[in-house]
C-alpha cells in the first residue's frame, strides 16, 4: 500500500515517525463522457486563457483570488514556511471519549503505520494506552494545504486516523424539521417500537452493493456483445397519504412475513388494542409514507417466480390436480363396494361350511341307527 503522507505523531515529548495510508477505497464503476452521435471521447483540457493553449500539470500552480478578482500566487515554499507545528506532525491535543464526537464531523479515514524500526516501541505504547483508556486522541495536522482536525483510535493492532470537520464547518439544521405541529399518540409509538424490534439488527459486514453488481453484469454483457437480459428494477410506488396506524400495522406484518416469523397477526392485534385504548378519540392523523420492503430477498424472489410461471405450466398443474382429485373420489366410491362384496363372499363360505357340517352329522347318525 502506498503512503500519502509522512510525518510524526507528537505525544507529549514522545515523537512517533509514521506514514499515512488510505483506509477506504471506492469500488464505483467510472464512466467516460462520449459524443452520443459517433462515440468519440469527450476530454477536458487545462488551457491558459492568456496563451490559449493546453498547459502541462507541471506548469500549474495555485493562487488566491481576492474579492476584486486579482490572483495572488501561493507557492509550495510559501506553505512550507508557515509557522505551524502541524506542518509535518500530528499534534495530539487531548484524549476524550468517542461519544463526545458528533458523527456529523467524521470524514475520511486513514491507517497510520510506523516509519522505520525506531517508531515501533512508541507506536505500540500509544496504541496500548488508547486501548486501556477506552478513549480516542484528538490531534491537529496539516494536509493538502490546510490544517485539519483528526481523531486517533485503535483498529485491531493499528492506529487509525479519522479526519474531523471543524465544529464551525457543521451547519445547524435550522428550518429542516417539519414546521407543522404534530401530536404522536402512545399507540403509534408502541407500534413503531414493535416494528423496530421486528426489523431487528443487521450485520453490516453482510450488506453489499446490489446496484454495483447489476452494473458489472450489464457492462460484461455489453462487452461480450450480448443483449442485456436484466429486467428493470422495481420502481418505488412513491409517497401516498395513508392512515398512519394502518401503515404501521401493515409494516409490522410485512416485516414479520419477510423474515419468516410466525404470528404475523400479532401486530394487528397489538394495533387493535392500541385503537381500543384510544376509544372515542378522533380519527388517526394521516401521514405520507412509503411502502415497506422486507429484508429477506428469498421470499420475494420465490413470489416473483410464482408470479412469472407460464400459463401453460400452471394450467397443466391445475389439470393434474383435477385428475388426481377425480381418481381419489372414484377410489373412495369404489372402496365401500369392494368391502361389501368381500364380506358377502365370506358369509357365503361360512354358510356353506356350516351346511356341510350338518349333513355330515346327520349321515353319521343315520349310519348308527342302521347298524343297531
Amino acid at each position: 500500500m502506498r503512503s500519502i503522507w509522512n510525518g510524526n505523531i507528537s505525544f507529549g515529548l514522545v515523537s512517533i515517525p509514521i506514514k499515512m495510508y488510505p483506509a477506504t477505497e471506492d469500488h464505483s464503476i467510472s464512466f467516460r463522457q462520449i459524443h452520443t452521435r459517433d462515440g468519440g471521447r469527450i476530454r477536458y483540457r487545462k488551457v491558459c486563457e492568456l496563451e490559449d493553449k493546453p498547459i502541462e500539470s507541471g506548469e500549474i500552480g495555485r493562487a488566491y483570488e481576492d474579492a476584486d478578482g486579482a490572483l495572488v500566487p501561493i507557492t509550495d515554499e510559501d506553505l512550507a514556511a508557515l509557522p505551524l507545528p502541524t506542518t509535518h506532525t500530528l499534534e495530539i491535543e487531548a484524549f476524550i471519549s468517542a461519544s463526545e464526537i458528533d458523527p456529523l464531523q467524521l470524514g475520511d479515514a486513514y491507517y497510520l503505520g510506523t516509519s522505520g524500526a525506531a517508531g515501533a516501541k512508541p507506536y505500540t505504547l500509544l496504541r496500548e494506552a488508547l486501548k486501556r483508556s477506552g478513549k480516542v486522541a484528538i490531534a491537529k495536522y496539516a494536509h493538502r494545504g490546510r490544517e485539519r482536525l483528526g481523531m486517533l483510535r485503535v483498529v485491531g493492532d493499528t492506529i487509525a486516523l479519522h479526519r474531523l470537520l471543524w465544529p464551525d464547518e457543521v451547519r445547524e439544521p435550522a428550518g429542516v424539521a417539519p414546521k407543522e405541529k404534530v401530536t404522536v399518540k402512545p399507540a403509534e409509538l408502541d407500534l413503531a417500537d414493535t416494528l423496530m424490534e421486528t426489523l431487528g439488527e443487521v450485520d453490516i459486514s453482510e450488506l453489499h452493493d446490489d446496484y454495483h453488481e447489476a452494473l458489472e453484469e450489464l457492462v460484461a454483457a455489453k462487452m461480450s456483445g450480448a443483449t442485456p437480459a436484466a429486467e428493470p428494477g422495481e420502481r418505488p410506488s412513491g409517497a401516498q397519504v395513508v392512515d398512519l396506524m394502518a401503515a404501521l400495522k401493515e409494516s409490522v406484518r410485512s416485516a414479520r412475513q419477510s423474515r419468516g416469523e410466525e404470528g404475523a397477526g400479532a401486530a394487528a392485534a397489538a394495533g387493535e388494542a392500541g385503537d381500543a385504548s384510544e376509544g372515542g378519540a378522533e380519527e388517526e392523523a394521516e401521514a405520507t409514507v412509503h411502502e415497506l420492503r422486507g429484508r429477506k430477498k428469498a421470499p420475494a424472489k420465490k413470489a416473483a417466480a410464482t408470479k412469472k410461471e407460464p400459463a401453460a405450466v400452471a394450467e397443466k398443474k391445475t389439470a393434474g390436480a383435477r385428475r388426481g382429485g377425480t381418481k381419489a373420489a372414484k377410489a373412495a366410491e369404489k372402496e365401500p363396494a369392494e368391502k361389501a362384496a368381500t364380506k358377502k363372499a365370506g358369509a357365503k363360505k361360512a354358510a356353506a361350511k356350516k351346511s356341510a357340517a350338518k349333513k355330515a352329522t346327520a349321515k353319521k347318525q343315520t349310519g348308527k341307527r342302521t347298524a343297531s
